[in-house]
């Protein structure tokens, strides 16, 4: 019985020991950034970043998949464009203030994830009031790929200077329509742009004709400034710029948001 004991634990522990070398067993090491991504407070320290996918006030009600640190990471060409654009906005009063950068593609198929289960609706009443969820790719505001997996796209804003903190949102809070009037949407630190940030909604569209006044003045300047050193404007979203030429037109990244994806770049 012993000796039948003993070759049974033999068996076992070099089945272990099989286990914990095979390949399966390893943990995957995380995707690196390339040399070309740096973290946007290396190159302007200056620009606000208010990253919303690390928090639970997005569409999705939650954190995103691959968001470990709110830190933007962009395209070393895309950085040092916005620090042209924060240099002269600065002069005249203003900030950049960033919402999204860098996006990893296992955050674009969480998206895809959501917009496929219906029954999850609950910041509907703040992100797309007049859309039917069921729509949210046939209208385009979801898709299994962005360019902001590319590293080169931003989400950005303008604030007057000197700048307030954003106050925490609350979940579980009463939601307001994105493109409610100013004073009573989710407060922000940004000038009047006519609707909140991800607003699924044809208002949000840069040069939509009902949008006039104090705002279309907001959105025709923040277009301007980041025209002039090289970012193109998404027609969709007031808010949604790339720069061009992208050193990365074709490649979609999926190293996570975090500091040390680009430590040493």
């Amino acid at each position: 019985m012993r000796t039948a004991l003993r070759a049974l634990a033999a068996t076992a522990a070099a089945l272990l020991a099989v286990t914990a070398l095979s390949p399966a067993a390893q943990a995957r090491p995380e995707p690196e950034a390339p040399g070309e991504f740096v973290a946007l407070r290396s190159v302007d320290p200056t620009i606000i970043q208010e990253m919303r996918y690390t928090t639970a006030h997005t569409f999705l009600g939650e954190r995103v998949d691959g968001y470990r640190q709110p830190v933007c990471i962009l395209t070393r060409p895309a950085a040092r464009a916005l620090h042209l654009a924060q240099k002269r906005l600065l002069r005249q009063g203003y900030s950049l203030k960033v919402y999204d950068c860098y996006r990893p593609q296992r955050a674009v198929d969480h998206f895809v994830r959501w917009a496929k289960d219906l029954d999850d609706q609950s910041m509907k009443g703040e992100f797309y009031p007049r859309v039917d969820k069921d729509r949210l790719f046939e209208d385009g505001y979801i898709a299994e790929k962005s360019g902001h997996s590319r590293g080169s796209t931003v989400d950005l804003t303008l604030v007057r200077l000197p700048a307030l903190p954003t106050r925490p949102y609350r979940p579980g809070e009463r939601l307001a329509p994105c493109f409610a009037p100013k004073g009573e949407r989710f407060p922000d630190s940004s000038v009047d742009m006519g609707t909140g940030y991800d607003c699924f909604d044809t208002l949000s569209h840069t040069d939509d004709p009902r949008v006039q006044g104090v705002q279309r003045a907001n959105r025709q300047f923040l277009k301007r400034t980041l025209t002039e050193v090289g970012f193109a404007n998404l027609p969709e979203e007031w808010w949604h710029f790339t720069f061009r030429p992208e050193p990365f037109p074709d490649t979609y990244f999926d190293f996570p948001v975090h500091r040390r994806s680009v430590a040493g770049h």
